[in-house]
C-alpha cells in the first residue's frame, strides 16, 4: 500500500572546496543529512535517510525523487531517483559545472549554492491476516495424535510431522516414551511461536517475512524442519530487505551456504567491510564465516 508523498525544500547552501554536512533535517519521520563538497569542478553530494520512525509504523521501502538545483546556474537542475530500503542508506551524486574548467570561478559565497527538493513515497508492507491456530489445530480424522503446548492442546498427524521433521520422527518412534503417548507435552516454547512453525509448512502454509524469518529459523532449527530453514533461505535470498551484515549472520548460524554465498560475495568494497566489522552480527559469526569474509576483503587490497 502507498502513502501520501513526503516532499521536502532545502534552504540555500553555499558549497565550497571546505564543506561538508550540509544540513541536517527531521520532516514527517525522515531524517536526512545532506553532505556536498567541490572538487575538481564538480559537487559530490550526498543524502543520508533515517526513517526508523517510519518502519515503526509498517513502512518497508520509500521511493521517489531528489532534485537538485544551483541558484546562480552554476549547474543544471539534476533529478535522481531513488529507492530506499534500508536505514540510514546514502544516496550519492555527482553534479558538474555548465562552466569549463578556463572559466570556472569558484566564489563560496555565490556561485555554488545550491539547494534540493526531495519528494518520497513511503510504501507500507501489507498486513498478514493472523491465522486461527486454534481452527488449524482442531480435531479431525487426519490427526491421530495431540501435543500439548503452552498448556493448549494441538491435533496433529504423526505421519505428517514425522515427514517434515526428524525430530518428531524420532519422537514418536517406539524407541521413546511418547510415541506411546495419547496426548505429547512440548516444553520450554510458547503457544504462538510453535504454531508459527506447524502452520509454516502445513497444508494453505503461512509464508515468511521479514518479521517473522528470525524466530522461525529459531524454532526450525531446535525441532529439525530444514524443509522451513530452505523456504525461509529463498525468502532472503529473493525478497527480503533485511540487512546484509544480519542475513550473513543468519546464514552462518542457520546453515543456509547459498546464502551464506551470496552475504560473503557481496563484501565488495572496503566500505562494506569496516561496516560489517562494526556491526553487533560480526561478533557472533563462527570463526569459518569470519576467515570467509577475510579471504574476500583481503582479495580487494
Amino acid at each position: 500500500m502507498l502513502g501520501e508523498p513526503i516532499e521536502y525544500k532545502s534552504t540555500n547552501y553555499p558549497v565550497s572546496i571546505n564543506s561538508n554536512v550540509l544540513e541536517t533535517k527531521t520532516h514527517n519521520g525522515i531524517t536526512c543529512v545532506w553532505s556536498g563538497k567541490f572538487i575538481n569542478y564538480q559537487i559530490n553530494f550526498s543524502w543520508k535517510f533515517d526513517w526508523n520512525e517510519l518502519k515503526s509504523q509498517g513502512v518497508d521501502e520509500i521511493t521517489g525523487h531528489i532534485t537538485v538545483y544551483s541558484v546562480n546556474n552554476w549547474s543544471t537542475a539534476k533529478k535522481i531517483d531513488v529507492k530506499i530500503t534500508e536505514d540510514n542508506q546514502i544516496i550519492t551524486q555527482q553534479i558538474g559545472a555548465n562552466y569549463t574548467p578556463d572559466t570556472l570561478i569558484i566564489d563560496n559565497d555565490n556561485s555554488n549554492t545550491c539547494y534540493y527538493q526531495y519528494s518520497l513515497v513511503p510504501h507500507y508492507a501489507p498486513v498478514t491476516e493472523k491465522r486461527d491456530y486454534d481452527k488449524m489445530f482442531q480435531p479431525s480424522d487426519k490427526n491421530d495424535t495431540i501435543l500439548i503446548v503452552d498448556g493448549k492442546k494441538l491435533h496433529v498427524s504423526k505421519a505428517f510431522l514425522s515427514y517434515h521433521s526428524e525430530y518428531f520422527s524420532a519422537l514418536f518412534s517406539s524407541n521413546f516414551k511418547e510415541g506411546q503417548m495419547d496426548e505429547i507435552p512440548i516444553g520450554d516454547v510458547s503457544y504462538e511461536d510453535f504454531a508459527l512453525l506447524l502452520s509454516s509448512f502445513y497444508p494453505n502454509p503461512v509464508f515468511p517475512n521479514d518479521k517473522n524469518v528470525e524466530k522461525l529459523l529459531e524454532m526450525a532449527s531446535r525441532f529439525m524442519v530444514s524443509s522451513v530453514i530452505n523456504i525461509i533461505e529463498y525468502h532472503l535470498l529473493n525478497v527480503s530487505r533485511i540487512n546484509s551484515e544480519k542475513m550473513l549472520w543468519m546464514a552462518d548460524e542457520y546453515v543456509m551456504p547459498k546464502l551464506l554465498e551470496k552475504c560473503i560475495r557481496g563484501l565488495n568494497t572496503v566500505e562494506k567491510a569496516k561496516k560489517l566489522d562494526q556491526s553487533p552480527e560480526y561478533k557472533k559469526l563462527s570463526d569459518s564465516a569470519k576467515a570467509k569474509a577475510l579471504d574476500r576483503v583481503m582479495k580487494l587490497i
